[in-house]
């Protein structure tokens, strides 16, 4: 393990401190190792252009804006092999929240998440990626497994 030394403003780190105990983090390092492995995490995918990712996206949506609804189902389907489900729940009269499961190449699911979010009357589009390692074989106990026709998408450690 190595250890880095930082300093921060004291108000900043007051609010870090509150952040910390809101989410049960038993000290700052543990926070920060977090902070730290998502943001490599996140530029590992974005420069690897055979980065493989488990990814969700989430957006909200007027479902009353012309033929949105149509043209987000359409974009889903040109790109199945990438959405692995997705949920659909009503806000209001007005407003949806889709959450899209995707896995597939770290480039092509930013793509897919950037041409959601730029369909007029998409709103509050977030996407959470975590970049994965795919393997066609795993370890349980003392025994490996080989498996041929689908593939086992580790977590990088």
């Amino acid at each position: 393990m190595e250890r880095i030394t930082m300093s921060i403003d004291e108000k900043l780190a007051r609010e870090f401190d509150l952040v910390i105990q809101e989410r049960g983090y038993t000290s700052r390092s543990e926070a920060m190792r977090d902070l730290v492995r998502r943001e490599v995490e996140t530029r590992r995918g974005e420069r690897d252009e055979k980065s493989q990712c488990v990814a969700s996206l989430s957006y909200v949506f007027n479902h009353h804006e012309r033929d949105l609804g149509e043209r987000l189902l359409q974009e889903q389907h040109r790109h199945h092999q990438l959405v692995v489900s997705t949920m659909h729940v009503h806000l209001d009269h007005e407003h949806c929240l889709e959450t899209v499961v995707l896995k597939g190449l770290f480039p092509a699911v930013r793509a897919f998440a950037d041409r959601i979010q730029a369909e007029r009357g998409v709103r509050h589009a977030a996407l959470n990626a975590i970049t994965v390692i795919s393997s066609d074989s795993h370890h349980h106990a003392d025994m490996h497994h080989h498996h041929s026709g689908h593939l086992h998408l580790m977590p990088r450690s």
